[in-house]
């Protein structure tokens, strides 16, 4: 489907971001409760890829201004407007890092993720990591975005995380993990871990 197409069927949505200049950074969506919820084949998904009824959303800056409008309700992921909410199928988070670079701060090391939209979170106690044990894909780390709004930590550079843990007490026991921004976040029992104390 064409973006002109995706446009019309999404009502308009990218003309909403222009009106708040939506460029600039995310909308006030915690501010929207709108009566009008649709469904129009939104999807999202583990590449953090967007697509309209199964047909990939080729531009850039459309795909940054849709995410821009962008919130988690507890029914699931919405577009927001005044207006309305479009309902958006995630598979696995809304947003991937893909970059991360490593910086000191007040605090000590913070590892600053940036993600396929470039937003950046500064690991630490505003943008939280969590990590959660996927089966045969192991460990996979997640970083908090925007409300509740989190980004899938791509392999190789949770690999780079993983690799930068440590060992702390946490609530009497030995726990391995990752400390940024002045938190540590615990990944696993130290326990067993080749190399843990």
């Amino acid at each position: 489907m064409a973006d002109a197409e995706i446009e019309q069927a999404a009502g308009g949505l990218e003309q909403v971001a222009r009106k708040w200049r939506l460029e600039d950074g995310p909308a006030p969506v915690h501010l929207w409760n709108p009566p009008v919820f649709r469904e129009i084949g939104l999807r999202i998904d583990a590449e953090g890829r967007w697509f309209h009824e199964g047909g990939i959303i080729t531009r850039p800056r459309m795909v940054k201004l849709f995410a821009a409008l962008l919130r988690k309700d507890p029914q699931g992921h919405v577009l927001v407007t005044p207006a309305e909410k479009v309902a958006v199928e995630v598979e696995d988070a809304p947003f991937v890092v893909r970059d991360m670079r490593v910086e000191d701060g007040p605090e000590g090391r913070i590892f600053v993720l940036r993600t396929n939209l470039d937003e950046e979170a500064p690991a630490g106690p505003d943008h939280p990591l969590r990590f959660e044990t996927a089966g045969r894909e192991g460990v996979k780390p997640y970083v908090r975005v925007r409300g509740d709004l989190w980004a899938l930590v791509s392999r190789a550079l949770a690999v780079a995380l993983a690799e930068a843990g440590e060992v702390r007490e946490v609530e009497g026991r030995a726990m391995y993990g990752v400390a940024s921004g002045g938190v540590f976040f615990p990944i696993s029992p130290a326990e067993g871990l080749e190399g843990a104390p």
